[in-house]
């Protein structure tokens, strides 16, 4: 009977220290927890999904029980946004919160002092207003455009090519600004007409701006943000190439697809989460670009199909090509001034189109 009674006891102690281990372990798993607002779709093919898709990489690598993110798309209204930031920086709920758009960065300005213990990161820029718990990154997207200008002047059998903007500033001036001047290098007679249509999302603006280079003898189109949907459409119509950027949009270009420069925010993202964990909440700015493998070049699978296995590796080599001289600064796409500019105040209008 007291053997029973000894069993039985030591039976108890046991489950209460297994219990005491699991919770313990249980409390040992951090979730790091991200909030991100974005003016347009997060299946955009370009620069919101772009962010969404590096949340989503961080995710996969981590597991979803370490590492979770809530993120509201379309936000283009600069004061719904404000909301949504403040309403999260007050929850105290997240370890970091994301303002995907430069539109937003009067806002980080204003809340990040308010919420001095929330780790706050916007783009596109590199001004993170001075304040310690502000991130800043941007793309050097002139990286890629140089490539995508480069091997398009190249291709071009009319020389003139159209390229559809959105508003002059930040990574899409970038990529269009380093497209024109890889064109210019391989083929300096090349003809580049670029069309900055004031606004982000007007999709029927952008096609009619499309339109308007194929009735100017165009066979080569390229541009930025996610009104190109309309432009690619024109490119497949019209049986044109299209090179694009910040998202691989292979699948909408079809036969008209060639390369694209992508986005892969997750390589500075992840370098963000490590100095939260380690208790720097900001005061940093960082770069996507080819070397640190935040750009990368993407071929279309449906162009490579057309061609052989000798001219896809030589298609390859040429892109490596490219990417090996910008890395080691044989090529210097564009002074540094212009290609990191200062945070940029942006107007009611350029606000409201993106």
């Amino acid at each position: 009977m007291k053997k029973s009674i000894r069993f039985s006891v030591v039976l108890v102690v046991l489950m209460l220290l297994m219990s005491v281990f699991t919770l313990t372990k249980a409390q040992d798993v951090t979730v790091f927890k991200v909030a991100a607002v974005a003016p347009s779709a997060k299946n955009d093919l370009a620069f919101s999904q772009s962010m969404f898709d590096a949340l989503t990489a961080i995710q996969t690598e981590m597991g979803a029980d370490k590492f979770q993110f809530d993120f509201v798309e379309g936000v283009f209204n600069v004061d719904d946004a404000a909301s949504a930031l403040r309403d999260w920086a007050s929850s105290g709920d997240y370890d970091l919160v994301i303002a995907h758009g430069s539109q937003y960065g009067s806002i980080i300005q204003e809340l990040a002092p308010e919420f001095p213990d929330v780790s706050f990161a916007w783009g596109t820029d590199v001004n993170t207003f001075g304040l310690p718990n502000v991130y800043a990154y941007t793309a050097a997207a002139e990286e890629g455009g140089y490539i995508n200008g480069a091997i398009a002047a190249e291709m071009s059998k009319s020389g003139i090519m159209g390229v559809i903007g959105p508003i002059e500033v930040g990574d899409a001036k970038a990529y269009i600004d380093g497209f024109k001047v890889g064109a210019a290098a391989t083929k300096p007679d090349i003809t580049v007409n670029v069309n900055y249509i004031q606004s982000f999302s007007d999709i029927p603006l952008a096609t009619a701006a499309g339109k308007a280079f194929v009735d100017n003898k165009a066979d080569v189109l390229t541009g930025s943000a996610q009104m190109v949907v309309g432009p690619i459409g024109v490119a497949k119509e019209s049986k044109l190439l299209w090179f694009g950027t910040q998202s691989n949009q292979s699948e909408l270009a079809g036969d008209a697809g060639v390369l694209f420069q992508v986005y892969h925010w997750e390589v500075i993202l992840k370098e963000i989460i490590a100095n939260i964990e380690e208790g720097t909440l900001g005061g940093e700015s960082y770069t996507i670009d080819l070397e640190n493998g935040g750009l990368v070049m993407e071929s279309s699978p449906t162009y490579l199909a057309t061609l052989s296995d000798d001219d896809k590796k030589a298609f390859q080599a040429k892109i490596d090509d490219y990417a090996a001289k910008i890395d080691s600064g044989e090529i210097v796409v564009l002074p540094k001034a212009e290609a990191t500019p200062d945070a940029m105040e942006m107007t009611p209008e350029a606000t409201a189109a993106s």
